[in-house]
């Protein structure tokens, strides 16, 4: 399976997309991936790479590069030898399986929307992130792709990620909470309240109700529903939240004899407990409702992180999830 790689998108390109093509490539033996950008950039990465996966990578002449701070719409429309664009090109074409970037999230967005086309019936994509919990992993949609929602994409939302959790995760009949700010029925505006009508009279999605932030964190439901605002809202409070533990940990240890004995003991545990909030191990958010397979990376990731939406994008090849969720509509159309 041969994904588009933006060698160009992300804070470390194009040295660290190098890096995570080679690292996927070496995990996976079925994994071939296309390095979209300048050659003259990417060649030197590749010298380093073993001789069986380097065999499996190949590049794709791009002179243009859409940057973090470019206006999305019009960058992917005027800037048609970006990195980006033509990654998304090889897979509008079927020359790639799927298409994989760490650059401006609102030009990714852009870009499967307007390069590789909705889904039909489908209003609006959404980027799907799983999140730890107590109890287990959520998927949290949207975390940026339709900041502002109206109650059919809140629905729709909902009816993928059911789509994708039990073709992806394996969970058989997940349920989904709706994000308000209270459990009450009267809670959330009109949006919100019009979209939980629609899922409660929904049988293909097993619907919970409202949830709360507090919700979340104990993993209450399988699946969040949110628009794209409150969506990178959560996500990047709980980053900030993590850093803070860690940061608070260290400050409380150093220089303390005690505590430094206390946590050489705990280290095991607490290296356990941190690779559950470890986003490289995923490293990918699937770009749900385009017809075709478009993974957002981490802006700043680095080459696990890369590797592993690599392999996010490849699991979702061989479970067929674009087909999945087309059929899914088309079913209940």
């Amino acid at each position: 399976m041969l994904f588009a790689l933006d060698a160009m998108g992300g804070d470390n390109a194009p040295a660290e997309p190098c890096k995570g093509a080679i690292l996927a490539c070496r995990g996976d033996g079925e994994l071939s991936v296309a390095l979209v950008g300048p050659k003259d950039a990417i060649i030197p990465y590749l010298e380093s790479a073993p001789g069986e996966a380097r065999s499996r990578i190949s590049v794709v002449e791009a002179d243009e590069v859409i940057g973090m701070g470019d206006n999305p719409s019009a960058s992917i429309r005027s800037k048609k030898n970006s990195s980006l664009r033509v990654a998304m090109e090889m897979v509008r074409a079927h020359e790639a399986v799927g298409c994989i970037s760490a650059g401006n999230t609102g030009a990714i967005v852009a870009g499967g929307v307007l390069v590789v086309g909705r889904i039909k019936g489908i209003d609006r994509p959404g980027l799907a992130v799983p999140i730890p919990s107590l109890k287990k992993t959520t998927l949290l949609l949207d975390v940026g792709a339709t900041v502002r929602c109206k109650a059919l994409n809140l629905y729709q939302f909902a009816r993928m990620g059911s789509i994708y959790m039990r073709s992806f995760a394996g969970i058989e009949n997940p349920s989904v909470g709706l994000f308000s700010n209270g459990s009450e029925e009267i809670k959330g505006d009109d949006a919100i309240s019009e979209a939980r009508e629609m899922l409660a009279s929904e049988s293909a999605v097993n619907f919970e109700g409202f949830v709360e932030g507090k919700d979340i964190p104990i993993g209450r439901t399988d699946i969040v529903v949110c628009d794209g605002f409150t969506g990178n809202a959560l996500l990047k409070f709980g980053e900030g939240i993590g850093e803070l533990v860690k940061v608070a940990i260290r400050e409380e240890i150093e220089g303390k004899i005690l505590p430094m004995i206390g946590a050489f003991f705990m280290k095991p545990a607490l290296k356990k407990m941190a690779s559950r909030f470890e986003y490289e191990e995923n490293g990918g958010s699937p770009l749900l409702g385009v017809d075709g397979i478009v993974v957002k990376a981490h802006g700043n990731s680095r080459d696990r992180a890369i590797a592993g939406a690599l392999h996010v994008a490849s699991a979702f090849a061989r479970i067929k999830g674009t087909d999945a969720i087309k059929e899914s509509l088309e079913s209940r159309a």
